[in-house]
């Protein structure tokens, strides 16, 4: 399967790093600001210019609502940025057919838009505010408030040979964040391609009586999805498998939908929005993907565009000389090339833009990381907080990599002594400076609770005393 698909993965990873690079994250950020019609159809644009990393993706989204995007139009960005990304679509059609490419674009639109519609009702006003203070607290000074860069010309851009450096780099560095992702993937796909009997999955997939059988297949598909803990372009080699074993179009449409609803990525919208707005947003997710699966489904059949036929093998048993095998050749040599592009001009003149996440590898803006620490004078960008607490379990795994030197040194994190987070130092929420030393917070909210404890504990908990 990885070789049926590798040609593609090279192709769609390319055409995302071109379209990361040439469109500006800084103009995107002022377009999405606000609610309603206008930006919610921007941020579906813009989703589908960016990186198709689930993570990444939620960073992204954090990062707009707490900077004054509405929170639908957050979660548009994030079900745009992994569902109609052009990576996606090409693997989609490699290892399963251009229907469910097809399918995947028209589901992406459906979902968005009854999202918009199910939030209304679902996800009350009073829980968004309550996440959007939380992570207003979180976030201390504002660390993209620098003034935005004059924008060139397209004909500037694409004329740019450090543009395409950086759309080469951007490229293997999608490649670097999503290879356990792809890894994982194939690998699941394969064995269960492989070992599962036809007649495990028929007895998990309801077929032959009707509609019936088409709202189960829709709905179970989303909870596959979630218990598989693989996301990404790494879910397409899982939904190859499903559809080899029974599941409708559907229910094969709905898995692919429901990248953003894995176990790891339910943990991280907990610690963004709370509790009890991510057990919200996961039922209106889960709805709107089983729903958009399903109509896709009756689409597609009305239009005589669901494959008759299942395959038997999802790839070939042994590699041939055929027509994907120059295809691969080529992309390799095209592989080369991009990062011959990118150490050549990748790194002149985006040093001081960019860095490299030590922990997933992906590249980051400096101003627009989502987050970063400095360790031991060192300072380290991040795609996400995930990332960036990765990082602080074992620093030294770690270390070194993607780092620009500061100053002063001794700049370790800090654990806040009221909420636990740890804080950089370098660029705190508040400090309270004492004689014995400073002590170090996430927001001004946890120094007042500090303060308001007594001197008992202004003598206990400083992580500077």
């Amino acid at each position: 399967m990885f070789w049926e698909a590798l040609w593609a993965l090279v192709v769609g990873f390319w055409l995302s790093g071109m379209t990361q690079a040439f469109v500006s994250r800084r103009q995107m950020r002022r377009l999405l600001g606000g609610s309603g019609v206008l930006p919610l159809l921007r941020a579906t644009g813009f989703g589908a210019a960016s990186s198709s990393c689930s993570y990444a993706a939620a960073a992204m989204a954090k990062s707009l609502f707490t900077e004054g995007a509405g929170f639908v139009t957050a979660m548009a960005f994030m079900l745009a940025s992994t569902n109609l990304v052009i990576e996606l679509g090409i693997v989609v059609a490699v290892l399963i057919g251009w229907q469910f490419a097809a399918a995947e674009l028209v589901g992406g639109l459906v979902m968005i838009a009854l999202f918009a519609a199910v939030a209304h009702f679902a996800l009350p006003r009073s829980l968004i505010d309550a996440a959007r203070s939380r992570l207003e607290a979180a976030k201390g000074p504002d660390a993209h408030g620098a003034e935005a860069a004059k924008e060139s010309s397209w004909s500037v851009k694409l004329r740019s040979p450090q543009l395409w450096g950086t759309a080469a780099r951007y490229c293997l560095a999608d490649l670097r964040m999503l290879r356990k992702e792809l890894l994982g993937g194939f690998l699941a796909a394969g064995f269960l391609a492989a070992l599962v009997p036809d007649q495990v999955w028929r007895a998990v997939f309801v077929s032959g009586h009707g509609l019936p059988s088409a709202i189960e297949n829709a709905a179970i598909g989303p909870l596959i999805a979630m218990a598989s803990f693989v996301c990404s372009v790494g879910n397409v080699p899982l939904a190859a498998a499903l559809w080899k074993g029974g599941i409708s179009f559907g229910g094969v449409a709905s898995f692919i939908y429901a990248d953003l609803i894995t176990f790891p990525l339910l943990l991280i919208y907990r610690k963004y929005y709370g509790g009890r707005l991510t057990l919200r947003l996961l039922g209106s997710f889960w709805l709107v993907m089983a729903s958009a699966g399903l109509v896709t489904q009756y689409l597609f059949q009305a239009l005589d565009a669901i494959p008759r036929t299942r395959p038997h093998q999802i790839a070939s048993h042994a590699l041939a000389w055929n027509f994907t095998t120059l295809l691969d050749l080529t992309a390799l040599l095209a592989l080369a090339a991009i990062v011959f592009l990118a150490l050549r001009f990748g790194r002149s003149g985006t040093e001081d833009r960019h860095a490299i996440d030590p922990v997933c590898g992906m590249q980051v803006e400096r101003a627009l990381a989502p987050a970063r620490l400095v360790h031991q004078g060192q300072e380290f960008h991040f795609c996400s907080d995930q990332c960036r607490d990765r990082f602080l379990a074992h620093p030294e795994r770690h270390r070194g990599l993607g780092s620009q030197p500061t100053s002063p040194a001794n700049y370790a994190p800090q654990a806040d002594p009221v909420c636990g987070m740890m804080v950089d130092p370098a660029d705190p929420g508040a400090k309270l400076e004492y004689p014995g030393g400073t002590v170090y917070f996430c927001c001004q909210s946890c120094a007042d609770r500090y303060l308001s404890a007594g001197d008992s504990a202004l003598r206990g908990g400083g992580a500077g005393d």
